[in-house]
């Protein structure tokens, strides 16, 4: 579910010189859609990579958005504003949940849900380092997977994001081509399961 979680990136795709609160609000505020490319990185807790991922992700705020892994296998996770729909391909295995417990005080829930992000999360400026300007957000429970969330901003907008799990390892999300406010059909955010496939509702 670490995938569907870091949908939060595309949210903050916005030009910014330097990291604040106030700013990520306003990119909040000022950000309806979004679209682009993205390639994930998972470390252990001793920084081994264990796992590298890419695909396509697009989104329409309220809570509907779609990310497609392309690399290494062939998945797609739909949130189509009620549900959220999980689709492996391989596997041939669909599982859909709703989409408010899927999301609650989870990573994408820091930009998917609400704009009111302050109440589910303690967010602050860390500062600079390796030409980014940095964001930190942690959760107000305990009910989440990850401990900690840092959104790197950059020239070009939200550039990197990284997020601590509970287990020590660590999620780095790198964006590319990422375009905001601009127009996606409705239907990217509808999904049928595949004939055939098996279908688990949670």
């Amino acid at each position: 579910m670490r995938a569907i979680l870091t949908l939060v990136l595309l949210l903050a795709s916005a030009a910014a010189s330097a990291a604040s609160v106030e700013a990520l609000k306003s990119l909040l505020n000022q950000t309806t859609t979004a679209k682009g490319r993205f390639a994930q990185t998972v470390m252990d807790k001793n920084q081994k990579t264990i796992q590298q991922s890419s695909g396509t992700m697009e989104f329409a705020r309220p809570g509907r958005f779609r990310w497609e892994y392309d690399k290494p296998y062939e998945q797609t996770i739909v949130g189509d504003g009620s549900r959220l729909w999980v689709y492996d391909k391989d596997l041939n295995q669909v599982t859909v949940r709703k989409l408010d417990r899927a999301l609650g005080a989870s990573p994408a829930a820091l930009l998917a849900g609400s704009n009111e992000i302050e109440k589910i999360y303690n967010l602050k400026a860390a500062g600079s380092e390796g030409g980014l300007e940095w964001l930190e957000a942690v959760p107000r429970t305990n009910d989440t997977a990850f401990g900690s969330i840092r959104l790197g901003l950059g020239k070009s907008g939200l550039e990197t994001m990284e997020l601590k799990d509970q287990f020590g390892q660590t999620t780095v999300i790198k964006f590319s081509d990422v375009q905001r406010n601009v127009k996606i059909a409705p239907e990217s955010f509808n999904f049928s399961p595949p004939k055939g496939a098996d279908v688990i509702s949670e």
